[in-house]
């Protein structure tokens, strides 16, 4: 049998599933791919300074909230890294025996506590931000800053449709 394009292939099945849209199958198809091939070379960025995608996102949020004079509890960084905060906590447990960051109690509250990067979670953002914003740039480099405000918006509004496909 001749393998016939996917679309095609697609195109056929619409009588049997009239919701069968193949213009969204291929364009999911396609973000799925582009997906895939984005977290493997996050993987291969990030473990080369030693890190998650995960934990550098905590690092990351511990470094700009310095830059700008104040510190974060584990709830805002949850927050900021939409995750929970029982993940969050498992990555503050790993980032604090590494070494890179510390949790200091609160002055009045002792049930709280807010994280700050210790000298080495510092430097390690020191030395890895300008070859992670060099690399971004790169990957960026092929689309317009008007192309990356249109791509922004269109994944906006894949965005708002996910609820289609999680919720029951």
């Amino acid at each position: 049998m001749k393998l016939v394009p996917r679309y095609e292939r697609l195109q056929l099945q619409v009588h049997r599933f009239p919701s069968l849209d193949p213009s969204a199958i291929e364009t999911c198809i396609a973000m799925l791919r582009l997906s895939n091939e984005l977290t493997g070379a996050y993987e291969a960025h990030f473990s080369r300074h030693g890190l998650s995608q995960g934990r550098f996102v905590v690092l990351v949020q511990l470094f700009l909230a310095e830059d700008a004079g104040g510190t974060l509890s584990p709830a805002e960084i949850a927050e900021l890294a939409s995750c929970s905060r029982a993940t969050m906590t498992g990555l503050l447990d790993t980032l604090e025996k590494d070494g890179l960051v510390s949790r200091v109690d609160h002055p009045e509250d002792r049930r709280m506590y807010s994280v700050h990067l210790t000298e080495r979670g510092r430097d390690l953002m020191q030395g890895m931000l300008p070859d992670h914003y060099r690399r971004t740039a790169a990957l960026m480099a092929h689309l317009s800053h008007d192309e990356r405000d249109t791509l922004r918006a269109l994944l906006a509004k894949v965005s708002a449709g996910v609820p289609a496909l999680r919720d029951p």
